[in-house]
């Protein structure tokens, strides 16, 4: 079996487990072939925490979930050194994020400092303690989830901090025909608690890796690509922008931007089983990559316009080869 066929081996098992979730499920996998972070936004009971919980069981990885909290500190993550009485001596004691997946749930409750920590890790791949620096893994992936229901008593993401992650999905409801599979998905889990993704399903780090360098070989054509930095320029008001679009705009998409929509189009293709990308895969991911990137003026928000209607304006504004 090729390294395709046991992506999409464990997409298939990942998806039948999370029901309805057809979009959350997919972005993990992107953003695990990219080689990057996503934030997941939707209502409780939407299988944010699932999904990850069941992609780790699906990767021969650690898995570790910390549930973010107002009195969170930054070494309840990164770890710290201990004092041993017994010779004097200083031990660091590695924090949750020394995982391969880490999911930072409900990442807003927690103050600046312990975000910064974290967001620093993710860009940097290290956490330095003290005077010593400590590598990450090479496989570590941090999905971040996010409330929007209740603001109350949380601590915003600063919007520079946000282009840390790759990725910003939105979470939806499932439809009533996902509802039934769901009902009847709970049932035989509470018959069977010890129900988890087939030792058959589980692949290996090295096939991810693998994977990735199949990723990047995916063929983007010179006039796609040229689209690609066309739709990140339009993020500045630049081009050929109806005049109303271009007020909304603030600020745009850095080339962090247009690197993970190159990254993530590619990664969408392969995916899909094509060795090319297209207009559409591009598309696909659009939303997701700039949704966070994007930073509106104070005229849009007060006229409640939201990133995606700006985006979906870019989209029709600028010409696809």
């Amino acid at each position: 079996m090729d390294t395709a066929q046991h992506i999409q081996q464990l997409k298939s098992s990942i998806e039948a487990r999370i029901i309805g979730q057809e979009k959350l499920v997919t972005r993990l996998l992107v953003a695990l072939l990219a080689d990057g972070h996503l934030l997941v936004e939707g209502a409780p009971g939407l299988a944010k925490t699932r999904a990850v919980r069941v992609l780790s069981q699906g990767i021969e990885a650690d898995f570790h979930r910390v549930q973010f909290t107002p009195d969170l500190l930054p070494a309840d993550i990164t770890g710290t050194d201990i004092f041993f009485p017994k010779d004097g001596s200083f031990q660091f004691q590695p924090g949750p994020l020394f995982h391969n997946l880490v999911l930072a749930d409900e990442i807003n409750r927690a103050p600046a400092k312990v975000q910064s920590a974290l967001l620093e890790a993710m860009a940097e791949r290290q956490i330095t303690v003290g005077s010593t620096t400590y590598t990450l893994p090479e496989l570590f992936l941090v999905m971040a989830t996010q409330n929007p229901i209740e603001q109350e008593g949380t601590y915003p993401l600063p919007e520079a901090q946000l282009d840390r992650f790759l990725l910003h999905v939105t979470v939806d409801y499932p439809d009533l025909e996902a509802g039934k599979k769901i009902l009847q998905l709970a049932r035989e889990e509470a018959g069977n608690r010890e129900k988890t993704i087939s030792r058959d399903v589980q692949i290996s780090q090295e096939t991810i890796f693998e994977a990735r360098q199949s990723v990047l070989q995916v063929y983007m054509a010179d006039v796609l690509e040229e689209y690609l930095l066309r739709l990140i320029e339009a993020t500045h008001g630049k081009g050929n922008l109806d005049d109303r679009i271009k007020s909304y705009i603030q600020y745009g998409a850095s080339p962090r931007g247009a690197i993970a929509l190159d990254r993530c189009s590619r990664a969408v293709a392969w995916l899909q089983g094509r060795d090319f990308v297209s207009p559409e895969d591009i598309h696909d991911v659009l939303f997701d990559v700039l949704r966070h990137r994007l930073l509106l003026t104070y005229e849009a928000e007060a006229e409640g316009i939201t990133p995606d209607q700006v985006i979906q304006a870019l989209v029709e504004q600028v010409p696809v080869p």
